[in-house]
């Protein structure tokens, strides 16, 4: 019927156009007052009913009436602003009112405005919260965020957090204009001081009267496995005669953890005991004792420096000394330790080059401790003492990689330029006791030899009828050094256009195949250049000459 009565207006009517504008607050009750219409359009109320006027909403649903005794528009219902409006910022409500005799057709809207009635509320009352005491400072949390249906200054503007010396509050304003709480952590956690922290989390509009909402935050420190275990003692000494027996027990070391759970649980092990030592001792993993496995020889060891090591279960350790003192008089044998072996060696390698250094050590005091060291003699190497008992392997002579055989016997030279360096300590007991070490020297090749072709000049015959793809004739060249070094690659140089034109090089087999036809009686014979380019940018040359034989292709 509407539908139909617009149709009727819009063929045979002349509209008059108004706009009417009003405002009124939302959650009113139903009758209330929105607008004087009969003041506002002129017309009189004894007319207004004469003249049949009628309003007409534009949604479906109709939120107001006008009351034809005094002209006054009201309200057909209570109107929940965030239930019609949503999110929308501006809440507006349009009607149309229709006066017949004349007719007359006048547009209102009536923007509905928000009252703070409703209080910004968080998902949750409650939440918990999982941080690692390992967690840095700084590290950000984002926390569930609060939602308020009110709109403006009704609607959610601040978020606050009880106090907390851990913690602060940071308020962050997205793209959409809502605002994000972040938690920042301001200074490390400890479970081992506090398991637990709790706060409140409050969200505040700026209505009036002003609403807030509020949730609980539970933050639960995991435990970080931030405490390694503690000996307690950061030495252990014990004295013990070498005729102890088998099975004995030297001691007990003893450490702690302050963690909780698996990561507080200590198993106890050596830490890179030599293996002569380990051989000698053996440790409870679950008490600490250290126990005597074989019998102790004085005039092999005097005095023993372990390291013994508590690890817990979240891979945490520390580590203490164990000085075990043998009581009688020993000689130990001279121990030579490689600090740092700088191989594989250019063959190019200038003359006092530093290729290793060690250090020479003797538990022995007096002229027992007194060590010297020396290299076999004929040897490209020399030793130059640097300080206290550190020496240097420098080299003493040029190397060769090409020329092994240049070395004597006492360097075992194996293929591809492996030598092996025998070094000897010697102490100056009674007896005289040495100990070697061996350094393993790697030689590795420098581009010092240049390709070398397997001819000066290449002297080819070919048929003028050798059909085009076939093979000609192949360069070749050698390079005695190694790897890309030795990698030739082949092309012709200084060319000309008409070899060019008939000839191909392949760049790594050096094949060279006929690409156009041969013709005696235009051209006999042709020359080119060819070279030979290694890996590492060395060169090599050779000449090309080319006679063109004749075969019987032309008639009388």
């Amino acid at each position: 019927e509407r539908a139909l009565l617009w149709a009727v207006l819009l063929a045979a009517w002349e509209a008059a156009w108004g706009q009417l504008r009003y405002s009124v607050p939302e959650e009113r009750p139903k009758g209330s007052f929105v607008g004087d219409v009969a003041k506002d359009l002129g017309l009189q109320l004894p007319a207004l009913k004469d003249r049949d006027a009628h309003v007409f909403d534009t949604g479906r649903t109709r939120y107001f009436f006008l009351d034809l005794q005094n002209g006054h528009l009201s309200m057909m219902e209570q109107v929940d602003r965030e239930e019609i409006c949503a999110a929308v910022s501006k809440c507006v409500l349009h009607f149309e009112i229709l006066v017949k005799h004349p007719m007359k057709l006048y547009k209102g809207e009536v923007e509905i405005l928000d009252i703070n009635d409703n209080s910004p509320s968080f998902p949750e009352s409650s939440s918990i919260l999982e941080i690692s005491e390992n967690t840095a400072p700084g590290t950000r949390f984002p926390l569930e965020r609060a939602h308020d249906p009110d709109i403006g200054v009704n609607s959610l503007q601040n978020y606050k957090c009880s106090e907390s010396s851990y913690f602060t509050l940071d308020v962050k304003n997205g793209n959409d204009g809502v605002k994000y709480p972040e938690l920042i952590l301001v200074k490390s956690l400890d479970r081992e001081q506090q398991a637990a922290h709790n706060l409140i989390l409050t969200a505040t509009d700026k209505g009036s009267p002003v609403k807030s909402g509020s949730t609980t935050i539970k933050i639960i420190v995991i435990d970080g496995n931030d405490n390694a275990p503690e000996f307690t003692q950061s030495v252990y000494k014990v004295t013990v005669r070498e005729d102890v027996a088998v099975g004995s027990r030297v001691l007990q070391v003893t450490a702690t953890d302050r963690d909780e759970g698996p990561n507080a649980e200590v198993k106890y092990s050596f830490f890179k005991i030599p293996e002569k030592f380990d051989k000698t001792f053996k440790m409870d993993p679950e008490s600490g004792e250290i126990e005597i496995i074989e019998k102790l020889n004085f005039e092999e060891h005097q005095f023993y420096e372990l390291t013994v090591q508590a690890r817990d279960a979240g891979g945490l350790s520390s580590h203490s000394k164990v000085f075990i003192e043998v009581v009688d008089v020993n000689n130990y044998i001279p121990e030579i330790v490689i600090m740092s072996v700088f191989s594989p060696v250019p063959e190019d390698t200038p003359l006092g080059t530093v290729i290793a250094i060690f250090s020479v050590q003797d538990r022995d005091s007096g002229a027992n401790g007194e060590v010297q060291c020396s290299i076999p003699e004929g040897l490209p190497f020399r030793l130059e003492k640097s300080f206290d008992n550190y020496y240097s392997v420098v080299t003493a002579e040029l190397l060769d990689r090409e020329q092994v055989s240049e070395y004597n016997v006492t360097v075992r030279a194996a293929d591809g330029g492996n030598h092996h360096l025998i070094l000897t300590a010697v102490d100056g007991g009674d007896p005289v006791r040495s100990g070697t070490a061996q350094i393993k020297i790697n030689v590795t090749d420098a581009n010092d030899n240049p390709p070398v072709f397997t001819k000066e000049i290449y002297k080819v015959r070919l048929m003028e009828n050798l059909p085009e793809g076939s093979l000609a004739f192949q360069v070749k060249a050698t390079d005695s050094d190694e790897g890309t070094n030795a990698e030739i690659t082949y092309s012709f140089s200084d060319i000309a256009k008409s070899v060019h034109q008939l000839f191909t090089l392949d760049p790594r087999t050096g094949d060279v195949k006929v690409t156009g036809p041969l013709d005696y009686e235009e051209r006999k014979y042709y020359e080119a250049s060819v070279e030979g380019k290694d890996g590492g940018g060395l060169t090599a040359h050779a000449k090309v000459h080319i006679d063109i034989i004749d075969v019987n292709d032309n008639a009388p």
